[in-house]
């Protein structure tokens, strides 16, 4: 047996329940990896709530990494080996099983720890600057959430590719760590109205993306900020989904592109997860990424874990450590 953190019935963060659970087995194409940490996510809460309906009972959790304990056939994993996953539903446990499709290897160079915080939010950041708005040196985008785990990411890829970052936040901690990340500007939007501020900060012009992982609170906002032909990538809903949208809305602000990606669609193939992966990893090794873990919470503390992320009490990453 092993621990693991269970959702019988969807609801809050009460629902988590830490229970013991069989070892299982890895099938042909599949590895069964010994968790040395999991990553907390916002779409582990969309799960616990319902709002993305699973078959229950269910061990939570997509992310993670740890050590390879068994492999099923063809699975071209070894015992031993270091990997990272971000589409594993059971990662919420000291041992999960991950399809090899999923997994990638952990290089030298990049703890287990950081592995595990670099995957879904990193390859979030990855694709949303490379693929659904590609940013380019001349542009200046606008970063909601600048100090939380994906927002940071996003202000160091943006900034990779020589773009100006304008990131909003809540609170001076908040900024001092999007000003480290290299946010050009940054918006505390709980003492100022960002749409005005962007505005100013642009010349009146907009900027020519948003991503926005917040959501129903800053949706209107976002999509007034953009220039003619922007792009707002809603990657998210920390405050709520989003109403129904007016497509008339999208002329009406100049001709703009709503999109709501999402990772699966971005990582739809092995060489695709690979190239990604193999892009974080890399300019972690180089130096050029940090990813910040702002919490380690033991595997049985999954909800005060819950409760931290969704009162926005937490920066960069959370993780539980089994």
């Amino acid at each position: 047996m092993a621990k693991a953190v269970e959702v019988a019935e969807t609801g809050g963060p009460e629902v988590l329940t830490y229970t013991d659970r069989d070892i299982p087995t890895p099938g042909p194409g599949e590895i069964l990896v010994r968790v040395a940490a999991a990553g907390v996510n916002y779409i582990d809460t969309y799960h616990r709530s319902g709002l993305y309906p699973l078959p229950r009972p269910f061990v939570l959790g997509l992310e993670g990494a740890g050590t390879v304990e068994a492999v099923g056939e063809d699975s071209g994993f070894a015992v031993g080996d270091r990997v990272a996953w971000a589409d594993a539903l059971g990662s919420y446990a000291e041992y999960v099983v991950v399809r090899a499709a999923v997994a990638v290897r952990v290089p030298e160079g990049v703890s287990e720890e950081t592995a595990a915080a670099a995957m879904l939010q990193g390859l979030t950041a990855h694709y949303l600057v490379t693929s659904t708005y590609p940013v380019r040196s001349v542009d200046t985008v606008l970063v909601h959430a600048a100090a939380g785990g994906v927002g940071l990411l996003l202000v160091q890829l943006a900034k990779a590719r020589g773009a100006k970052v304008i990131g909003t936040v809540s609170t001076s901690d908040k900024e001092r760590l999007a000003r480290e990340a290299g946010a050009d500007e940054v918006i505390r939007y709980t003492e100022e109205d960002f749409v005005a501020r962007t505005r100013e900060l642009t010349d009146g012009e907009g900027v020519a993306a948003v991503y926005d992982g917040v959501g129903r609170t800053t949706f209107d906002g976002s999509l007034s900020v953009l220039h003619r032909r922007g792009v707002l990538a809603l990657f998210g809903a920390a405050s709520g989904p989003v109403d129904p949208v007016d497509p008339q809305r999208l002329n009406a602000a100049g001709s703009v592109f709503l999109t709501r990606p999402k990772l699966a669609d971005h990582t739809a193939t092995e060489e695709e997860l690979r190239w990604r992966a193999d892009d974080l990893f890399g300019a972690i090794v180089a130096g050029t990424l940090s990813v910040g873990i702002g919490g380690r919470y033991a595997l049985a503390d999954a909800r005060q874990a819950h409760e931290d992320l969704q009162a926005r009490k937490t920066t960069a990453k959370l993780l539980l450590i089994p």
